[in-house]
């Protein structure tokens, strides 16, 4: 078994084949995480975990959209949360790469996020992109705070910083690139209990997929090549990971 902690499902790109895709993953005794991104994407997300056994959702609303949270958001993202395949809360975080928000908006929404998240004893899932400091910081100001770091890609400092805050690490189709030194660096020492597989479907494709569409059922590249990196067989890899995903989102099927 594999577990994708990160995918978004609910996405438009899948909206030709979406069953075909999750019919893949599943066969392929994939579980999988999808992802909200804002109120619409979030509840298409419980729509389909609620459809599927091995499918669960994480209700959110992502940086990028930081701007269109208002108090009566959170308070349908509150709703979502009872749903009994809601996991965590998230997408949220920091973007300083692209700024489609301004950043003062995306502060409050993550501060917002991670309120929520405590209040309903959820972790959070962690988008952190040029923003090392801000979101450690605000991370830090939530005692307690459960989550995941997604797509990690900052460096072995941040690594420690987010292992020290209790955090769990994502790591996808990037760990394939060539170019990816630093978080095959970061990926060969995280402690193995500590580490998750993901794969952002429809985006970041591993190798031998790059350019073209994400899924699901992708996320054996992932695996494979994190074995590589740590020699180990991919089951071991596998059923880590797994391990690490049900307890994260105390998931007990």
């Amino acid at each position: 078994m594999l577990f994708d902690t990160h995918a978004h499902l609910e996405d438009t790109a899948f909206d030709m084949d979406r069953a075909e895709v999750i019919r893949r993953a599943l066969d392929a005794g994939i579980c999988i995480l999808t992802v909200g991104v804002n109120l619409t994407t979030s509840l298409a997300a419980v729509a389909l975990a609620n459809q599927h056994k091995g499918i669960y959702a994480a209700v959110g609303i992502h940086p990028h959209e930081a701007e269109s949270l208002t108090t009566a958001t959170i308070d349908e993202l509150r709703r979502l949360c009872l749903h009994p395949k809601v996991v965590a809360v998230g997408e949220t975080g920091l973007d300083w790469y692209r700024n489609r928000s301004p950043q003062q908006a995306q502060r409050r929404a993550f501060a917002a996020h991670l309120a929520l998240a405590a209040e309903m004893d959820l972790p959070v899932i962690v988008h952190n992109r040029e923003a090392d400091e801000e979101v450690m910081e605000l991370l830090c100001s939530v005692p307690g705070v459960r989550g995941v770091m997604h797509a990690f890609s900052s460096d072995g400092a941040m690594a420690d910083k987010v292992l020290d805050a209790g955090l769990y690490i994502s790591l996808g189709g990037p760990l394939t690139y060539k170019n990816a030194g630093p978080t095959r660096e970061v990926a060969s020492r995280v402690p193995l209990d500590r580490l998750l597989l993901e794969t952002d479907s429809p985006y970041l494709p591993p190798v031998p997929w790059r350019g073209q569409r994400n899924e699901p059922s992708y996320i054996h590249f992932v695996a494979e090549a994190l074995a590589r990196l740590r020699n180990m067989s991919v089951g071991d890899i596998a059923a880590a990971t797994t391990r690490n995903a049900k307890t994260l989102f105390r998931i007990d099927e």
